[in-house]
C-alpha cells in the first residue's frame, strides 16, 4: 500500500468508526435510561414515566437501527482497508465479533420488538424484562467488541505462527487482557454517561421552551440523580484505566501527552504543534507537574 493509499485508508475507517461509535455509545445509555424508568412505572404507577418510557424507547429504536447500519460498513472496512491485519489476526479477533453477534445482537434483535411494540400488547412485567434483556445485550455486545480492541492494545494468549499468523493459546488470556477490564468499564459507563446527558439535554430543551413541563421535570430529575452516580465513578475508573495505559503502553501514553523525553515533573500539555524532525513541541501550552501528578500521582513522579 502506497502512503497515499494508507492515508486514505485510515481517514476512510476514521471517519466510519467515529460516526459509528456515536450510536452504540448512545444505545447502550438510553437502554439503561429505559429500564430505570420502567421500574419507577412499574413501582409507582406515574402515567408520566409510561409517557418517558414510550418517547425513549422509540428514540432508541432510531439509534440502534443506525448503529446496526454504520456497524456494517466498518466491518466490511476491515476487511478491505486492512486485510492482511484481518487475515493474521483471523482466528483470535474474528471469534470475538461472532460472539458479538450470536450472543448480544441475537439477544437485542430479539427483544428490541417486544420492547418496541409489545407495551400494549404484553404484561408490563414481560415488557420490562424485554427492556432488561436489550440493555443486557447492549452490554454483552460492548464485552466482546472491547475485549477485540483490548486484545489489539495489549495482546496476551496466543502465539506467532510460522506462516506469520496469530494462533491461540489461551481463550482467558486473550479475552482478559491486562487492559480489558479497566477499558471496558470506562467505556460502559462512559456510555452510560452519555445517554443520560442526550435525556438531560432533551429535557432541558423541552424546559425551555415550556412544553410538556412534568414530563420533562421527571425525566431531568432522574437522569440527574444517574449523573450524579455515575460522573464520579467514571473519573476514578478513568484514572484507574489511564494508569493501567502508562503501565502497558508508556509509548502510546507519551504520544497521547505530547512528551518527548521521560522526566521528573512532567508538564501536561494543553496545546503544541509536534516537530518530528527535531523532537520538541513548538508554541507548547503547558500546566507545569501536573502530567506527573495524572499519571503516577506525585508532582516530581518519573514520567
Amino acid at each position: 500500500m502506497t502512503d497515499t493509499g494508507l492515508l486514505l485508508s485510515r481517514v476512510q475507517f476514521a471517519f466510519t468508526i467515529g460516526f459509528h461509535i456515536l450510536w452504540p455509545a448512545y444505545t447502550i445509555g438510553v437502554s439503561g435510561f429505559i429500564v430505570v424508568v420502567n421500574a419507577l412505572w412499574l413501582r409507582t404507577g406515574r402515567p408520566v414515566y409510561r409517557a418517558l418510557l414510550d418517547f425513549w424507547i422509540h428514540m432508541f429504536a432510531l439509534g440502534f437501527a443506525m448503529g446496526v447500519v454504520t456497524g456494517v460498513v466498518m466491518s466490511y472496512q476491515i476487511g478491505t482497508n486492512w486485510s492482511a491485519f484481518a487475515e493474521r489476526t483471523a482466528n483470535i479477533i474474528g471469534p470475538f465479533f461472532t460472539y458479538e453477534a450470536l450472543m448480544a445482537f441475537f439477544l437485542e434483535s430479539g427483544f428490541v420488538g417486544v420492547m418496541l411494540f409489545g407495551m400494549n400488547r404484553v404484561g408490563p412485567r414481560l415488557h420490562f424484562v424485554s427492556c432488561v434483556a436489550v440493555a443486557l445485550g447492549a452490554v454483552i455486545s460492548a464485552f466482546w467488541i472491547l475485549a477485540a480492541n483490548s486484545w489489539m492494545q495489549t495482546p496476551a494468549g496466543f502465539r506467532l505462527a510460522a506462516d506469520g499468523n496469530f494462533e491461540l493459546v489461551s481463550w482467558l488470556d486473550a479475552i482478559f487482557t491486562p487492559s480489558f477490564p479497566y477499558r471496558y468499564l470506562h467505556m460502559v459507563v462512559a456510555a452510560y454517561i452519555a445517554g443520560t446527558f442526550v435525556v438531560i439535554g432533551v429535557c432541558g430543551f423541552y424546559l425551555w421552551q415550556g412544553r410538556n413541563r412534568e414530563f420533562a421535570l421527571t425525566g431531568l430529575s432522574v437522569a440527574l440523580w444517574i449523573a450524579l452516580i455515575l460522573v464520579p465513578l467514571q473519573g476514578v475508573l478513568g484514572d484507574m484505566h489511564g494508569l493501567n495505559s502508562f503501565q502497558y503502553q508508556p509509548v502510546k501514553v507519551a504520544a497521547m501527552e505530547g512528551d518527548w523525553q521521560t522526566r521528573r515533573g512532567q508538564h501536561l500539555v494543553l496545546f503544541a504543534w509536534p516537530d518530528v524532525a527535531n523532537a520538541r513541541n513548538e508554541y507548547e501550552i503547558a500546566i507545569p507537574k501536573l502530567g506527573s501528578l495524572i499519571l503516577t500521582h506525585e508532582l516530581n513522579g518519573l514520567d
